[in-house]
């Protein structure tokens, strides 16, 4: 296969991590989850007691503390701070209190962008996010825009924090959740939208191995066109 790249964007608690892992697995390329580089900047935010809105800090933070991934035995990538891993840290409540605040800041996006730019134009991948198919990957061989309804959502991010240990009230997260939704599809930077030639999936009440099926189904029609 030719070097491809298969843009996955969508809200929070879409299932666009599990389904990309699975779609690049399937494919034999590599996963990027920008979100997790976003989380890793929150969390040096969260660690460091450093004001989310505060956009020259963040960025003075991000130069002073190294912010990689590096590739896993298994496939995929792990985010690293100052050559630890940070993986299992990166979804408590208190980061992602602040991520979407971090994510809308411009010079963050630019320092991402670039890197995620940079790793693509080198291999296949596979990346997730919210504005991968319009800013960061606009010319991406596929383009997926994957949603469900409000309450799938919550369901999923519930039984996420759950398994972790972490209680949070169902009420208290579905507003969380509805107020991220409200914050990246009205930021000025790289807003949440679907981008005009991306196909539309709702995963809404269905398994990962049908969401999964419908990409790679898409990923051969593209092929053969």
């Amino acid at each position: 296969m030719d070097r491809i790249t298969i843009a996955i964007d969508g809200p929070a608690g879409a299932g666009k991590s599990t389904v990309a892992k699975e779609v690049a697995k399937r494919l034999g390329i590599s996963y990027i989850d920008t979100g997790a580089m976003y989380r890793g900047a929150a969390w040096l935010v969260v660690q460091h007691e450093v004001t989310a809105s505060d956009e020259a800090a963040v960025v003075h933070l991000m130069d002073s503390h190294s912010l990689h991934f590096e590739a896993r035995d298994h496939g995929g990538f792990e985010v690293f701070a100052d050559g630890e891993p940070i993986a299992a840290q990166l979804r408590t409540p208190e980061v992602s209190d602040v991520v979407s605040q971090i994510s809308a800041l411009p010079k963050v996006r630019d320092l991402m962008t670039k890197w995620f730019r940079e790793f693509s134009r080198r291999h296949s991948v596979v990346m997730d996010g919210r504005d991968i198919g319009t800013v960061v990957l606009p010319d991406a061989t596929v383009k997926i825009f994957l949603t469900a309804d409000l309450d799938e959502r919550t369901r999923r991010r519930a039984e996420e924090f759950d398994k972790k240990g972490y209680d949070v009230s169902w009420s208290q997260l579905k507003s969380d959740i509805e107020q991220r939704d409200a914050r990246d599809s009205s930021r000025e930077v790289a807003p949440l939208r679907p981008a005009a030639d991306a196909h539309y999936i709702d995963s809404t009440g269905r398994s990962v191995s049908e969401v999964v099926q419908d990409i790679l189904n898409v990923v051969e029609q593209v092929s053969y066109d």
